[in-house]
């Protein structure tokens, strides 16, 4: 099962519609998948307090955080996080979001591939792709691409869905998504080191 979540507002915009395309074909390629809308009320970020390291979930309890936690403890395959571009980057409540979320549940996250959806009016997209692909990477997470950047481009509600070369990219993404996960279902992992955390003071 792949996780998918709708960093936008809107429950039914251009980042559903984009996110809605990479669903379809992974259902279609046999993959279950799960939506989640992160909605339009206020989200709480992360205060650093460390609680989550001590009692295995983030202290702030809210119904969305706990959606997605209780999903990803259920057991996925992959995750896709979509978001519009605001000012160059992601919305900023879903970064508020994922903080808590990466920050709690990193080890349920690891070595589960992931992919990051943007989509703009006309600028910013590379931008806001780069920072939500920050996630993935420092988890462990293997990245899945496509045949372009994972972004489509749209202003009102269902103008991605004409955006012919975003859709293709998005249908794209979700095979290689696919493909990916049957490929790592029987991998071994790869064997860590112990974990060496440095700083820059002397």
């Amino acid at each position: 099962m792949v996780l998918l979540i709708n960093g936008s507002p809107r429950d039914k915009g251009n980042t559903y519609t984009a996110v809605s395309e990479v669903a379809t074909t992974l259902n279609a390629e046999g993959i279950d998948t799960e939506i989640v809308s992160i909605g339009k009320k206020a989200v709480q970020g992360c205060i650093a307090c460390g609680m989550c390291g001590r009692i295995g979930k983030c202290t702030f309890n809210d119904d969305l955080y706990y959606k997605i936690w209780r999903t990803v403890k259920n057991g996925i395959d992959g995750v896709v996080i979509g978001s519009p571009v605001y000012y160059g980057g992601p919305n900023g409540s879903l970064c508020a979001l994922l903080d808590r979320v990466f920050y709690s549940l990193g080890t349920d996250l690891q070595y589960k591939p992931g992919a990051s959806v943007v989509v703009c009016r006309r600028g910013g997209a590379s931008a806001a792709f780069d920072r939500l692909n920050k996630y993935f990477t420092i988890m462990n997470m293997p990245l899945v691409s496509s045949q372009y950047w994972n972004m489509a481009y749209g202003q009102t509600p269902g103008q991605a869905a004409i955006d012919e070369e975003g859709m293709q990219t998005m249908r794209t993404l979700g095979r290689n998504m696919a493909w990916m996960i049957r490929r790592l279902s029987d991998s071994e992992r790869p064997t860590q080191e112990q974990r060496v955390w440095t700083n820059f003071i002397r």
